[in-house]
């Protein structure tokens, strides 16, 4: 199996106040570093993004987690830079339509950034998962949310699980933002949770081996959901099966 990999993009144009995006940047990286699963993981980083190096990062790059800590304006869009250095508005509309060509790989969208909450639910239309702050975030509770969700991706946890993590490591260190980060799951992964959260989803084993076991389980459940409808013959050999949370499709011998 491939490795998973992780985009992480960051601007902090000149106009705007200055934020610690770069302690953010090496938490996560040693967050990964640290971890048993390390091996399955894989960090590019891009910075001082502007809409060009947005858009070739997404296709050079072909991620599966796309992490971006910066400035947020709520309905305004994400903050990126200019040619100049300068702040530039991407609206809320073209951010989700960029990510709408890349929902066959992206599964998870962190936006660390201010308000960035409008965004996420619009991004999540076509994103399994999509995180947004609700008001604005402060740089500590920002680097300890992404170090709590980044440990617990390392360590093999769903990413609601790792979302979950991020919060409570903020509630931990007694920051007051705990419930600012909000997680955005399109429909059908919330349908079909049994197939996302435990047993799957336990500590010591690895992604590949989880997604497996996930898929075993799934297509046989589909299977015998058709041969009892009469759909399928039991003498039939076969039987695709679409998993969102890998994006993936595995043909399952029966």
């Amino acid at each position: 199996m491939s490795r998973r990999k992780i985009l992480i993009l960051s601007a902090n144009p000149q106009d705007t106040t200055s934020l610690r995006l770069e302690q953010e940047v090496r938490e996560i990286q040693k967050a990964i570093k640290r971890s048993q699963n390390r091996s399955e993981f894989e960090i590019e980083i891009e910075g001082a993004v502007r809409v060009d190096d947005l858009r070739h990062a997404l296709l050079d790059y072909k991620p599966n987690i796309v992490h971006f800590c910066g400035h947020g304006s709520g309905s305004g869009g994400l903050v990126l830079e200019n040619s100049f250095g300068q702040a530039k508005l991407v609206s809320t509309e073209s951010l989700a339509g960029l990510f709408k060509f890349f929902q066959k790989t992206v599964e998870c969208v962190l936006l660390n950034a201010c308000y960035s909450e409008v965004q996420a639910e619009e991004i999540h239309q076509y994103i399994n998962y999509v995180i947004g702050m609700n008001e604005a975030i402060g740089d500590t509770a920002a680097i300890k949310f992404a170090t709590g969700f980044y440990d617990a991706l390392g360590a093999g946890r769903t990413y609601k699980q790792c979302f979950e993590h991020g919060c409570n490591l903020v509630d931990l260190e007694g920051i007051p933002e705990s419930q600012t980060p909000q997680l955005k799951i399109r429909p059908y992964v919330q349908a079909n949770w049994q197939y996302y959260e435990h047993p799957f989803y336990s500590e010591g084993r690895t992604l590949s081996e989880m997604e497996q076991e996930a898929a075993d389980l799934h297509c046989r459940q589909i299977y015998d959901e058709l041969v009892a409808q009469g759909v399928v013959e039991g003498g039939a050999r076969h039987i695709w099966a679409h998993l969102d949370f890998g994006q993936c499709v595995y043909n399952k011998w029966i």
